[in-house]
């Protein structure tokens, strides 16, 4: 195996099959990383989400994809230009990875793409364990999606960002009000009825317990993007509060639980969560 890659994965405190698998999807989240930026790509898009978080910040949950966002809208954006470039990182390194473009049928602004390589064989090459190798299905694959939208919603602020591995590479991604902002917009939007994601609520508490000011031009833009039901430009930090808080009412909080506890090491930091904790909570919401 590669010694730097076997450096980065002595980072990880990986001790079962899932935990090993998590650590080879985050190792290949920074060789994408490295690969676009080696690329051109962050002279025209930012990363954010929770995988930017987590590399960037020290977020303690796993996180699944890579999202991204031109800084400037452009909508003949392609980014199936830059595959060739991130296949051809990943290979570098020992990673027998594809990239291919996921073709919607319906026109989307949010490009997305898939690296993919069989789990088997990196489970193999990572940590030459045949025995584990052989306790995973010949055909299951790693996947980590990525997407950017071309046309995101504007006031959004960017900062640069700097990684020693695989080799010294920078990024440019949302600065934190900016990613806070995002993240309230998926508190409040990304839903179905009392259903919500449990990793938007266990960052929205990250971002809190941080004293992280969210950036409230970005926020209000994105809810009017979105279609959020009397959204306006120029909401206040009240409205945005009493917003969360009639939405911390209709969430089923065992739901929420159960959708973040795989992707984190202690399960008992949710035992507290409830419609009275997070209404508390965000008292202490403050705005850039």
């Amino acid at each position: 195996m590669n010694s730097i890659i076997e450096q980065m994965l002595s980072m990880h405190d990986s001790r079962t099959l899932g935990e090993k698998k998590n650590s080879i999807k985050e190792v290949v989240h920074e060789i994408m990383l490295c690969g676009l930026s080696r690329a051109g790509f962050f002279q025209k898009a930012a990363c954010y989400g929770g995988t930017a978080l987590r590399i960037f910040h020290g977020l303690d949950r796993f996180s699944e994809d890579l999202d991204f966002s031109l800084m400037e809208p452009n909508p003949d954006f392609q980014l199936d230009a830059y595959l060739p470039a991130l296949e051809k990182e990943l290979w570098a390194y020992g990673f027998r990875f594809t990239a291919e473009e996921k073709v919607k049928s319906v026109k989307s602004d949010v490009q997305s793409a898939f690296v993919k390589g069989n789990t088997r064989e990196h489970i193999l090459i990572c940590y030459a364990d045949e025995r584990l190798a052989r306790s995973v299905a010949g055909t299951e694959l790693i996947k980590v999606k990525f997407e950017v939208d071309a046309t995101p919603p504007p006031n959004a602020g960017f900062e640069r960002q700097f990684r020693l591995l695989p080799i010294p590479y920078e990024i440019n991604m949302y600065d934190m009000p900016s990613l806070f902002a995002v993240k309230l917009h998926a508190v409040i939007c990304r839903a179905w009825k009392s259903r919500i994601k449990g990793r938007d609520l266990y960052d929205y508490v990250f971002y809190l317990a941080r004293r992280t000011p969210a950036n409230l031009k970005h926020l209000n833009a994105r809810l009017v993007d979105s279609g959020f039901e009397n959204a306006r430009e120029d909401m206040t930090l009240d409205e945005i509060k009493r917003i969360l808080v009639r939405r911390f009412e209709m969430i089923d909080y065992a739901q929420a639980r159960s959708d973040v506890q795989p992707f984190i090491r202690d399960p008992a930091s949710l035992d507290i969560w409830s419609k009275e904790f997070f209404q508390s909570i965000t008292n202490n919401l403050i705005a850039q």
